[in-house]
């Protein structure tokens, strides 16, 4: 969904705001991590817009590079330059350009800074000192006095050359275009938050109150602001999260959602139950995704070159297969269907490496049936009953 509509997006795990002391890390470190993402995208979506436009200054960068900038020299030498350049025959021809000087003067002393500093590396201001430590280092080292950042010349060909060109000059003109702005008006207006495992922070109403994790109470008390709506301090600036779409899951094999705080179930108004996987969802699994786990087998066995092949009859056996043991044993979903496929391949796998190449291993419905026997069978307990 966020794909589709191109929105800032992230997925957390509640069980991460338990692990340490009552509360472990704070919850309005969602916020932060949304705008890390929501920054990224905004980027990656300008540099997209400024590519073409990007493109043509680096051909000019180039031409500056091979007959000096365009003041000096013939104009027709120019053009013919530009000529050659555009049907590929100057891509080994070796020039100097300025690089970037990532881990520069600039990144070292911030860092350095920090640590002097005695600030907190894991804390909020660690990040904005380092980041002023790092336009003053620029300031001071800049290429020329003129305060760019750090940067040495190397030898390469044009055809590498282009591409680092190409980078310089996107960050020139991203430094016209206000991201931070851009950014979190994205995660404001169309951020989505994936609350994954929210049912590990709910502790069963059947419990006395002592014995109920109160870490995990506290936790649901730190979302509800978050929730309903709240200013969060970020590095890039205020995020207002009320019109954030916060979405909980959660298995609830142990709590119920109405374990959940009331004031927590009131602020997520829409439950949506979700259905187990029927044989012919087990099925799709199998063959419709491209990577799906018959694919991997074929991939896996064809390394010892032995080729491998899946009836449709037997498929439809191990999604048979799967989706009976989800009844019968514990629903685990498509995660079933490793197990059964291990327990299918498991000899083929051991034998492939003393097989013939030439020979070609079939997967037939009346295997499945032979290599699952033994799942299958329901042991007769009252033998084991006095």
């Amino acid at each position: 969904m966020a794909k589709l509509s191109d929105a800032p997006f992230l997925k957390v795990e509640a069980t991460k705001f338990t692990e340490v002391g009552y509360h472990g890390r704070d919850v309005d470190q969602i916020v932060r991590d949304l705008m890390d993402a929501s920054m990224a995208l905004t980027k990656k979506r300008q540099m997209e817009k400024l590519r073409e436009e990007a493109k043509l200054l680096v051909e000019e960068r180039i031409l500056d590079i091979l007959v000096g900038p365009s003041f000096s020299g013939t104009k027709g030498q120019r053009e013919s330059f530009r000529g050659m350049l555009k049907e590929g025959l100057l891509e080994n021809q070796e020039i100097e350009v300025d690089v970037p000087d990532s881990l520069g003067s600039g990144g070292k002393d911030g860092d350095g800074a920090v640590l002097a500093f005695g600030g907190d590396s894991s804390g909020m201001n660690a990040q904005a000192m380092s980041d002023l430590m790092k336009k003053l280092g620029a300031m001071g080292g800049g290429r020329g006095g003129r305060g760019g950042p750090p940067s040495e010349k190397k030898k390469m060909p044009i055809s590498e050359a282009r591409e680092v060109v190409l980078e310089v000059e996107i960050e020139k003109m991203l430094e016209k275009v206000d991201l931070k702005k851009e950014a979190i008006a994205a995660a404001e207006e169309s951020g989505i938050v994936f609350i994954d495992e929210i049912d590990k922070i709910c502790s069963s109403k059947d419990y006395s109150s002592k014995s109920a994790d109160a870490s995990a109470e506290g936790v649901q008390r730190d979302l509800l602001p978050l929730v309903e709506g709240t200013t969060i301090s970020t590095k890039y600036g205020n995020v207002n999260t009320d019109y954030m779409l916060f979405i909980g899951s959660g298995a609830f094999h142990a709590v119920k959602p109405s374990d959940m705080l009331p004031e927590l179930q009131g602020r997520l108004p829409i439950r949506v139950e979700l259905n187990g996987l029927t044989e012919d969802d087990l099925y799709k699994i199998l063959t419709e995704p491209e990577a799906n786990l018959v694919v991997q087998q074929i991939e896996l066995i064809k390394t010892e070159g032995i080729t491998l092949t899946f009836d449709d009859d037997a498929l439809r056996e191990i999604a048979k297969t799967a989706a009976h043991l989800n009844r019968t044993v514990e629903n685990i979903g498509a995660r079933r269907l490793h197990t059964v496929m291990e327990r299918i391949m498991e000899e083929i796998s051991f034998k492939a490496a003393e097989m013939d190449t030439e020979d070609e291993v079939k997967v037939t419905k009346e295997l499945v049936k032979e290599r699952l026997q033994s799942v299958l069978t329901t042991s007769d307990l009252s033998k084991y009953i006095l």
